[in-house]
């Protein structure tokens, strides 16, 4: 008995599957929107911004970032969401800062200007990072912190000796965040001098 051979179908081109993919995605835009109850968007809204500050804490402006990502999160039910978290007491800008500042100089020393940066990618207002900075060191200040930096290199590196040790010691230090001033006074104090050691020798 003859076997009936299949018919045989080329697959679609590249260009082809795009266009009925793009045909499939304006069918989809087509269809109604189905209307979503803002009851139940402001309650998942909620929910999702409270597993994201357990998850880390968050500032404002980071978590309704997050909060907009979705689809079904409109403006009125994350604003809803922010308003009732600061409500609670979660969600606290300066109350973050302060935290975020603190953690971070425990963690490794760094400076004033490395700092501001890193509040400002958290998207703190500069006013608020200011307050939170001017607070953290108070309590620790950018002379212990760098001298912290520098023990820790010279335990690692010996302390520098020549032009280019005590250059590649200031851009570590340039890189940590601390002001030019007090890294050149630093470095001077951390730095041997060649006559210092012809007087040991």
């Amino acid at each position: 008995m003859q076997q009936k051979s299949r018919k045989y179908r080329p697959r679609p081109s590249k260009s082809e599957r795009q266009i009925n993919a793009d045909l499939e995605e304006e069918e989809r835009k087509a269809r109604p929107v189905r209307p979503v109850d803002a009851e139940k968007a402001r309650a998942r809204t909620l929910q999702r911004a409270v597993k994201l500050l357990a998850a880390k804490p968050r500032s404002v402006e980071e978590l309704r970032e997050r909060l907009l990502e979705k689809g079904w999160a409109d403006e009125a039910a994350v604003e809803y969401a922010l308003a009732r978290l600061k409500e609670y007491g979660y969600l606290d800008d300066e109350r973050f800062a302060v935290g975020f500042a603190s953690y971070r100089i425990k963690q490794k020393p760094v400076g004033r200007q490395r700092l501001a940066r890193d509040l400002q990618t958290k998207k703190i207002s500069k006013e608020t990072a200011d307050a939170a900075l001017e607070l953290v060191y108070q309590e620790t200040p950018e002379e212990e912190l760098i001298t912290r930096a520098i023990e820790k290199r010279v335990r690692l590196r010996g302390r520098p000796t020549t032009r280019q040790e005590t250059k590649s010691l200031y851009d570590h230090l340039l890189r940590l965040g601390f002001s030019y001033d007090l890294i050149i006074r630093k470095v001077r104090e951390a730095s041997v001098a060649p006559d210092e050691d012809e007087d040991a020798g």
